[in-house]
């Protein structure tokens, strides 16, 4: 761990104290410890949670036909069990043990997808119902719990007395190992749903109510620590709200059906977290890619806003989670403007501080590469660098440094060890909607401070930005800085005769003209993985300059009147306040911020910098 701040390195050493510890307690292997949860099943299920996730009965054939497409991988068992099938990924293996999949089996919901989702169970009970390190690390575990509760009326129907017996001993055992490893599963989101897997056992199985009450009082620790007051997620990802929505409002729905209060902390954390869909969500329907949000799936999250009652406008200052959105007209600007997250819950975290994404017209413009779906261990570490998301690196380095010792990695994932300390941000939210923020991610390696002011125009028609980059503490380096602005797949980029400008034309909605003042233009190479159909080719444009030759640097997206694009000319300019010609001399007129005080300790290093997002 050379390079991380001492602060940093005790912190992290006394996590990987605390998990070795509890490792060394608790034999999971062993035959005693097996034998500790041998009995006691339940006599019945009272209640099955409501499955929020989109079902399909044509999968359910496709499983019979021994064809087991799951987590972006697929295999063909023909008529073997998926079981004993050496697994095509890690993910597929962990999917296929949460037994999430029985969901499209209930869709079919005939006499054979019954029959064939019991056998699997008991194939899973015979092969699997001692110990395994992936089908039972805690996470798992919990997963499978609420797939078994929840599609309980579809592996039961019909079932003889021996499965029933069987079933309900399996069940009985999972929840009595889950007590114990619960807090052994990776902190935030996988934490969270082991607890909730623990309230569904206390309500769904019969005589468990001392179970009911203190799995209750655990969630609502968990909530109070995980759901921010602003309703986003400690760990900043936007993901982690959609899938903790998808937990919680079936689980809300299961107290109610046992005719028992939810507690307030639950209902508080729901009513919270509802905006902060709203505050991601572009005008296409797709949640802006931060901190390790993958692709958006229409129907989940059609099927999340329909519990949203109040179906009021997003909220625009996330504080607590670190966001900015801005909004005029039909432009939407979301700005990340938070320090990392704990260490212990940045296992996907990015290190993408004062990165933005913009969508007008129903159409992405500017995106941050985002995170595949499933997929290699290699594009979620470039998808995580800076230089993958739309900011500004300093000599292809990152602004955070995220853990590559062998030890760490084992212990507690890729987790983030060191990044930004100091975040300032300043919001005007006057006729021009403006914001000013800096971070001191990169004052450890190179004494550079980075601020970024934005404003958007009262009709959403134009943006304008500054980046500027002070020396601070000394700082006599000069490295090269790239500012990128990553584009949607859609949109294509074309240099204007004079090579000073870039006319964006997305394939839906209006174009746009990107001009900036101070730096070298240029259209590279770039990579989209946050969609649906996988990684694609895109492009970005990249202002290229050195910190103390050329440190403040002006861009400006204007929206094309169609009239003009159509006779080969922009727009001309709008009397608006934001309308100075930016250039390397004169500032865009925006507010600056005040004086951050940074006097913190050193920003770490990123050690996954380069040329990644796929630029040339």
């Amino acid at each position: 761990m050379a390079g991380i701040a001492i602060g940093d390195r005790l912190r992290i050493g006394a996590i990987m104290a605390g998990h070795q510890v509890r490792s060394m307690l608790t034999a999971y292997a062993s035959p005693f410890y097996r034998w500790r949860f041998s009995a006691g099943a339940p006599e019945r299920l009272i209640v099955a949670p409501q499955d929020l996730r989109t079902a399909d009965p044509i999968i359910a054939a496709d499983f019979y036909t021994g064809h087991f497409a799951l987590a972006g991988a697929a295999i063909d068992v023909g008529g073997k069990s998926p079981f004993s099938a050496p697994p095509p990924s890690p993910d597929w293996q962990r999917a296929l043990h949460g037994f999430g999949w029985l969901r499209h089996m209930r869709a079919a919901d005939t006499d054979l997808t019954r029959l064939h989702a019991r056998a699997l169970i008991t194939d899973w009970i015979e092969d699997y119902g001692g110990w395994d390190p992936v089908a039972w690390a805690p996470e798992v575990v919990a997963r499978r719990l609420i797939s078994w509760f929840s599609h309980s009326p579809l592996i039961l129907r019909g079932a003889d007395i021996g499965f029933y017996r069987r079933f309900m001993r399996s069940l009985a055992r999972q929840v009595r190992y889950l007590i114990r490893t619960a807090d052994e599963a990776p902190d935030g989101v996988g934490r969270m749903v082991a607890v909730i897997a623990l309230c569904h056992a206390g309500l769904c199985m019969s005589g468990r109510q001392r179970l009911m009450r203190q799995a209750a009082r655990w969630l609502d620790d968990e909530l109070v620590r995980q759901v921010l007051p602003d309703g986003g997620h400690l760990s900043r990802n936007p993901e982690a709200v959609v899938v903790l929505l998808l937990e919680l409002l079936p689980l809300r729905q299961t107290f109610a059906a046992r005719d028992v209060a939810p507690s307030s902390a639950l209902m508080s954390a729901i009513d919270r977290m509802m905006p902060m869909l709203r505050f991601f969500r572009h005008d296409d329907g797709a949640l802006a890619h931060f901190n390790g949000m993958g692709p958006t799936y229409p129907d989940v999250l059609a099927t999340l806003l329909a519990y949203d009652e109040t179906r009021g406008a997003p909220v625009l200052n996330a504080s607590y989670s670190g966001y900015q959105r801005l909004e005029a007209g039909d432009t939407v600007v979301i700005v990340d403007t938070g320090a990392p997250p704990p260490p212990t819950v940045s296992r996907e975290a990015h290190a993408g501080c004062l990165s933005f994404e913009m969508s007008a017209s129903g159409q992405r413009i500017i995106v941050n590469c985002g995170v595949p779906a499933f997929g290699s261990a290699q594009w979620r570490a470039v998808s995580r660098a800076t230089a993958a998301h739309s900011t500004a690196t300093l000599d292809d380095t990152s602004s955070c440094r995220f853990a590559s010792n062998a030890l760490v990695l084992k212990t507690l994932g890729p987790v983030m060890l060191s990044g930004p300390r100091t975040v300032s941000v300043e919001r005007q939210d006057a006729d021009v909607v403006s914001l000013a923020a800096s971070h001191d991610g990169y004052r450890s390696d190179f004494g550079i401070i980075h601020e970024r002011r934005m404003a958007v125009s009262p009709d959403g028609r134009r943006v304008e930005g500054e980046d500027v980059f002070s020396a601070v503490g000394g700082g006599s380096g000069n490295p090269p800085y790239a500012v990128r602005f990553h584009l949607h797949p859609l949109v294509r980029a074309s240099r204007t005769r004079d090579h000073n400008r870039v006319i964006l034309a997305p394939l839906h909605g209006a174009s746009w003209e990107f001009y900036a003042g101070g730096a070298d233009v240029a259209i590279e190479e770039s990579v989209y993985l946050g969609g649906l159909d996988g990684p694609r080719r895109s492009e970005q444009i990249v202002l290229h300059g050195r910190c103390r030759h050329a440190p403040r640097v002006n861009w400006r997206l204007q929206r094309i009147d169609p009239k003009r694009q159509a006779a080969g000319r922009a727009a001309d300019a709008d009397e608006l306040p934001l309308d100075a010609e930016p250039d390397a001399s004169e500032p865009a007129d925006m507010s600056a911020p005040e004086d951050n005080g940074n006097d913190g300790g050193d920003g770490g290093r990123g050690d996954g910098g380069g040329n990644s997002g796929g630029t040339a």
